[in-house]
């Protein structure tokens, strides 16, 4: 049985926090960010999830 690659960090090194604690970059919060490295899988998928919704809200993704 194959086990699954880690799914990757969405960090583009544009490293900035706005006033909401959301990362400019990647879309993240602070606390997403803190805790990348101790998420399944699953949870990671989740958090791209609310990225995109992010940066959707924002008008960054088409």
């Amino acid at each position: 049985m194959s086990q699954e690659r880690p799914v990757a960090s969405p960090c583009v090194y544009v490293c900035t926090l706005d006033d909401a604690d959301i990362c400019l970059g990647c879309q993240r919060s602070a606390a997403e960010i803190t805790r990348w490295g101790l998420m399944d899988n699953a949870e990671r998928r989740d958090v791209l999830a609310r990225c995109e919704e992010r940066a959707r809200e924002q008008g960054v993704l088409i």
